[in-house]
């Protein structure tokens, strides 16, 4: 059995954990088995699952506080339980794994871009340019979630090259079938009324998803409809910045702040419209999710036209302001796309079929 070094960072409930996790449950774990480096110490909503699975969780110093502890501890993981395959899934930041990764010996370190970036995000923007072109120093595989991905941490001729392979986000489709039981069960849990019009978000709140635009864009659609409500599944950094700007603008009784939820597969179908309007995305793997589910998705033009795959999403420019967005959204149709799943699987996102494209790849380093 091969065992693989997973280095994912903080857990709390993103996509890039998503991602890897989709793949874990569903890979041959008889062939690959995957271990996972994540920042805290504190035991998080995976550890048991991992665990469960045959997996080793190691808690380790979060990069933020202390770079330098944080190295030495992914060098010791590394070299003390002899790993000879490291997948780091911290974009720029696998700098910090996959160099003391090699120090340590690892033969095979796999670096996976799921991301882009933006100037307007101040100093985490001058930080990844800094640190994009060395990111990929320690590396000797090279992958990404998506082809906007690949150029951006890789650059177009290294992806033209072919030694940059896609790794597509996908899902388990069976678990985002739309169910009406289901969405009546949560409607009424949620206090939501069956004839609502209710948007949708999943996200980490951090400034890259634009929480405060969907708050605008929300508020906007509330002076118009007063039967629509807004789910927000997620947590982060600016989760009570932005429900204190929700509560300040009337809105606490018309939004549903969830947090982290291990449900979120149901969720989606107590929602009629899903709402992502991101100041850029790798290929966000909640977009995925949504048009299995059949909803009708409205995406920012930042985020990747790669992750369009349904005649039910829409990409709406953030220059137009909330006012047009919330207008355009109240016009749509919020009938579901009753071919999802076979849409989905057509365009390589059935993670049955990726998870044993994923297993043979790793299989060549054995």
């Amino acid at each position: 059995m091969i065992r693989i070094l997973q280095i994912i960072g903080i857990v709390c409930g993103g996509g890039v954990e998503a991602v890897i996790m989709n793949y874990y449950r569903h890979i041959d774990r008889t062939k690959v088995q995957f271990d996972f480096v994540v920042d805290g110490y504190e035991k998080t909503i995976l550890d048991d699952e991992i665990q469960a699975l045959g997996g080793t969780v190691y808690h380790v110093e979060p990069y933020k506080k202390n770079i330098f502890r944080y190295m030495n501890q992914i060098y010791h993981i590394v070299h003390d339980n002899h790993y000879d395959i490291v997948h780091s899934n911290m974009n720029t930041l696998s700098l910090f794994s996959l160099f003391p990764a090699w120090l340590a010996g690892a033969h095979h370190r796999i670096l996976h871009n799921h991301s882009t970036a933006v100037r307007s995000e101040g100093m985490r923007s001058v930080m990844k340019q800094i640190l994009r072109p060395f990111a990929p120093l320690f590396a000797n595989h090279y992958l990404a979630c998506s082809r906007l991905a690949g150029n951006w941490m890789y650059g177009k001729e290294m992806m033209s090259s072919g030694k940059v392979m896609v790794i597509n986000n996908a899902i388990d489709l069976d678990k985002y079938v739309y169910s009406s039981e289901i969405r009546r069960r949560y409607r009424r849990d949620l206090q939501i009324p069956v004839d609502a019009l209710v948007i949708g978000h999943v996200g980490r709140f951090m400034y890259q998803k634009n929480h405060g635009f969907l708050i605008d864009v929300f508020h906007e659609i509330a002076l118009r409809s007063k039967n629509t409500f807004l789910i927000s599944i997620g947590d982060g950094e600016l989760r009570s910045e932005i429900e204190a700007k929700a509560r300040a603008m009337g809105l606490e009784s018309r939004i549903r702040f969830l947090g982290l939820r291990k449900d979120v597969q149901s969720l989606y179908n107590a929602m009629d419209v899903f709402v992502l309007p991101s100041w850029y995305e790798g290929l966000p793997v909640v977009s995925i999710e949504a048009q299995a589910n059949g909803l009708r998705c409205v995406f920012s033009d930042r985020v990747t036209k790669e992750s369009g795959l349904t005649r039910n999403t829409e990409f709406y420019s953030l220059e137009e302001g909330a006012s047009a967005w919330a207008e355009k959204i109240l016009k749509l149709s919020t009938e579901r796309n009753a071919k999802a799943k076979e849409d989905m699987s057509a365009s390589g996102f059935d993670i049955h079929v990726q998870a044993s494209k994923l297993l043979s790849w790793y299989m060549t380093f054995s």
